[in-house]
């Protein structure tokens, strides 16, 4: 596969996934201006690389209680590999789907760049709780499903509509968890963040709109790349006041609500 010329935005993508340090991950030089000439190849990497202070395993165990301060740095240490992960698949996406708009692959970089924001508000949280990156394991679950997604619109259903929807709903019920249990300043790093990921959602909203020409449900479900499924791509309850701000429409949270992988017709 050949490798994007030095002084790109491409380039930039690509040394962002491969990057094998924590600082190159947390910390990545300016994003060029320049984008590659009209004719780009498509580059889809397999895997990312991975900092030595990140132990990957194959399955991870749930979230335990949130009562102790290592509870708590557990389940941010997750969440911060998981903007890691969505980091690099938004500059993944920038090199896999050339062919799209040039506004489209600019606002994965500005979201890639939020999503680094993002680390850098949970490796904080940890290290006031008394603990590091690394001293706890990490899965990378979104590298094994988002690189099967065959098109940008598979890309939007599953980041944009899927996986940041879903967050809307998790960093709700966690900013909630946290002041239950005494930790004021880590509810409102969820809330922020939360905040913030509305605007993603919006991104993926509206590029579903324009790439498949409406936002449907059933479209939407039937984007999504096997084994995915809308039962991954929602929190209990349905953010529905964030969901509508991010432009989902009543209809389709009704439907998204009361899907079920056995309900007749789907």
């Amino acid at each position: 596969m050949r490798e994007p010329p030095h002084g790109t935005v491409e380039r930039w993508a690509w040394d962002y996934v491969v990057a094998d340090s924590l600082d190159a991950k947390l910390s990545p030089p300016p994003v060029p201006e320049a984008w590659e000439p009209a004719i780009v190849p498509v580059r889809r990497l397999e895997a990312p690389g991975r900092p030595h202070e990140l132990r990957v395993v194959s399955k991870s165990g749930k979230t335990r209680g949130l009562a102790a301060p290592s509870g708590r740095a557990r389940a941010l240490h997750t969440f911060f590999h998981h903007e890691l992960q969505a980091a690099e698949l938004m500059a993944w996406a920038i090199l896999a789907f050339p062919e799209t708009p040039r506004d489209f692959r600019a606002g994965l970089v500005r979201i890639a760049l939020d999503e680094i924001r993002h680390m850098h508000l949970y490796a904080g949280q940890i290290a006031r709780l008394g603990f590091a990156i690394g001293q706890f394991t990490v899965r990378d679950w979104f590298w094994e499903r988002v690189p099967r997604c065959a098109d940008a619109v598979a890309f939007v259903a599953t980041m944009g509509l899927g996986v940041e929807s879903a967050n809307l709903e998790h960093t709700a019920s966690f900013a909630a968890r946290f002041r239950e249990a005494g930790d004021e300043e880590g509810a409102r790093v969820q809330e922020l963040i939360g905040r913030e990921e509305i605007g993603h959602v919006r991104f993926g909203t509206r590029w579903f709109e324009t790439l498949a020409s409406a936002l449907e449900f059933e479209t939407w479900r039937l984007s999504l790349p096997s084994p995915l499924s809308p039962m991954l791509m929602r929190g209990k309850p349905l953010h529905r006041e964030a969901r509508r701000n991010a432009g989902q429409s009543d209809r389709f949270l009704d439907e998204l609500e009361a899907w079920q992988p056995d309900s007749p017709g789907f």
